[in-house]
């Protein structure tokens, strides 16, 4: 019951907070599968703070991150390229906290271990090195998608 309750404290707290948004077309979650705490503004729409991207770069290679992911390629897990143009910062948060509680709650991460049928480890990161973790990951988004445009621009 607790557990009920606590899900939908965060789901209406994402949802008071975040308003409405959308995101680009995941091709590994479709639009159908919904979570609550997907709901709102993307990850990538908030600016990225530098000092703590810097921290999570090197969090991604020290707590085994890049094992799995990538940026522009599949590892085990899926690549991580456009995840924050996809995801809330409150999803992504979660799911790097608490994965095995991802898997069983959440829709989106239940179809995501269909996908690539491996479930993402908990790795007990703490919510700040989760926080750096994201914002590392918005900076990579940033930095392909303005290479990507300056090389379709002639």
């Amino acid at each position: 019951m607790k557990r009920l309750i606590l899900w939908c404290l965060v789901g209406g707290g994402s949802l008071g907070l975040a308003g409405c948004g959308g995101g680009g077309g995941d091709p590994a979650v479709t639009t159908a599968v919904g979570s609550p705490l997907d709901v709102g503004p993307r990850a990538a729409e908030s600016p990225v703070d530098e000092v703590l991207a810097e921290k999570g770069e090197s969090l991604f290679k020290s707590k085994t991150c890049s094992t799995c992911h990538a940026f522009g390629a599949r590892v085990t897990g899926p690549d991580l390229v456009g995840v924050t143009r996809r995801r809330t910062a409150a999803w992504m948060e979660q799911q790097i906290l608490h994965p095995e509680v991802m898997t069983k709650e959440d829709p989106i991460s239940r179809q995501l271990l269909g996908q690539y049928a491996v479930q993402m480890p908990n790795l007990m990161i703490k919510p700040e090195e989760a926080k750096a973790l994201i914002e590392y990951i918005k900076e990579e988004d940033r930095e392909r998608a303005a290479k990507s445009a300056s090389a379709t621009t002639p």
